[in-house]
């Protein structure tokens, strides 16, 4: 039986390290308490995620206290716990579970035939190594609107149905504190509505949740706020007293761009259909797009918007079924992929979680300008592009460090950079600013809209129009697989 205001997690002067024996945190205190929920705030790099780490017990408190009630408590009343991972659930940017890794798969996989052996499909996903029953899980993806997404593979999800599908399961395993990263991000508008609202029947259920998000995001259940800014606390404490920092986006002096626009058609899709297993993804799709066009691409979860674009891309094997031209090349006419990507600059959030390499984030960022994955030599004037890129998004001091060590954020403004280094024609961003805090999503939107050539061409996919660049003039709208809306 629970009672109000009992502590369930206490840290006090803590410091805390990493496996690897570097530092974490110090002198960090929180404490939790039933009946709080709590939201984790702070911009990138301020050791949001390291903080939830701590609660799953992924990194080691060295020295100062660290208490865990809770487990005590549930210790007393027969449950077996081992370790307090046991309790907390998480559902962050990756799946990197048991079950699924996007360690074991490659980015285009996700658009071909995958063998049985190595399937998993969605309800797989959701009954493994969980004790549940089929009427709960029909319930529960009910709730998340992906029921009759049960039958799919799971590495075939949209971005927004894969993060559905991750809230899903930590649902159904039942954790006494459920830890949720950025769970609107990626989700349409629909869908935050119908996650937010799941989320509040939870906190009113009585689950314990804490969830990152954005200052100006924070859900209206949540009771309490821990802002963090360089790894250090700056706010803890009711809800009620915290009042968001208001920080400027100010980079280096930028000049508007100038020159006319050209005419020359890049992008021509002419009566595109696209289906997996008899289910249509796109019908009847048609769309030019001209050089220095700056396009939104628009639609909810599941609409096609990620398949129409690796179509554009040259990653989806339907191409050559269709009327795809890019850049006065009809796929399947033997043009190389290669000669095709090196026009591309691409970030998406598949892309990031399909990257995986073990490299320096320099170096991530300098494959842009070979369209691979892994490292490549670069000459001095490309070195020199990339130390420019960190300097205007001021992380020049994360140019050494292990793309795999930086915060989701942090790895998202070294993709952004990988896209944009070698200056492509078509330059393609797929919800670019994910993971990103307000001032260096308003950066990313200065370079696009003040330093980016006007000739080049833009393709910006989002849910949230808001985040668009004032040079984002037209619009492209999907819904169900068919353009709804174009000019």
């Amino acid at each position: 039986m629970s009672i109000a205001n009992e502590t369930l997690f206490r840290l006090e002067h803590a410091t805390v390290v990493r496996p690897s024996g570097e530092q974490a945190f110090e002198d960090l205190s929180w404490t939790i308490r039933e009946g709080e929920t709590w939201a984790i705030v702070g911009p990138v790099g301020s050791g949001k995620s390291a903080l939830t780490d701590v609660l799953a017990g992924r990194l080691r408190v060295e020295s100062g206290i660290l208490e865990w009630p809770l487990v005590e408590r549930l210790r007393t009343s027969g449950r077996p716990i081992a370790w307090p991972a046991e309790i907390v659930g998480r559902v962050g940017f990756k799946e990197e579970s048991r079950l699924f890794s996007y360690g074991r798969h490659y980015y285009q996989q996700r658009f071909n035939f995958i063998e049985p052996a190595d399937d998993l499909t969605l309800d797989e996903f959701l009954h493994g190594g969980i004790q549940t029953d089929d009427e709960t899980i029909a319930r529960v993806t009910a709730r998340l609107d992906i029921a009759d997404l049960r039958a799919l593979s799971f590495i075939k999800l949209s971005n927004g149905q894969t993060r559905r599908a991750r809230i899903a399961r930590a649902l159904l395993s039942h954790p006494e504190i459920l830890i949720v990263d950025e769970p609107f991000v990626g989700l349409d508008v629909d869908g935050r509505r119908e996650v937010r609202s799941l989320l509040q029947q939870l906190a009113a259920e009585g689950t314990r949740l804490i969830v990152i998000t954005a200052p100006n995001a924070i859900p209206g259940w949540v009771t309490h706020v821990v802002e963090l800014t360089e790894r250090r606390v700056t706010f803890r404490g009711p809800r009620a007293d915290y009042r968001p920092r208001v920080e400027s986006a100010a980079g280096p002096a930028t000049s508007a761009p100038s020159g006319s626009t050209l005419a020359v058609p890049i992008v021509e899709l002419r009566n595109i259909n696209v289906a997996y297993g008899g289910m249509p993804i796109l019908r009847d799709v048609s769309w030019t797009v001209r050089a220095g066009e700056r396009w939104a691409v628009l639609g909810p979860n599941g609409s096609g918007k990620t398949t129409l674009l690796s179509l554009i891309c040259g990653d989806h094997p339907q191409a050559y079924a269709n009327d795809v031209i890019v850049f006065g090349k009809r796929r399947g006419s033997g043009e190389s992929i290669w000669d095709l990507k090196r026009r591309i600059g691409l970030v998406s959030p598949e892309m990031h979680l399909y990257f995986s390499e073990p490299l320096t984030a320099e170096r991530a960022a300098a494959t842009g300008f070979f369209d691979v994955l892994v490292s490549r030599p670069t000459t001095p004037e490309q070195d020199a592009k990339i130390r420019d890129l960190f300097a205007y998004f001021q992380i020049t001091d994360l140019a050494a460090r292990p793309f795999g060590r930086l915060s989701s954020g942090q790895q998202r403004i070294v993709l952004l950079i990988r896209a944009l280094v070698k200056d492509p024609p078509l330059l393609i961003l797929d919800e670019p600013f994910q993971a990103l805090d307000a001032v260096t999503a308003e950066r990313a939107r200065t370079w696009i809209d003040e330093r980016l050539s006007p000739d080049r061409t833009v393709l910006f996919v989002t849910h949230n129009e808001s985040e668009l660049p004032r040079t984002i003039t037209r619009r492209l709208r999907l819904r169900q697989g068919e353009v709804v809306d174009v000019g």
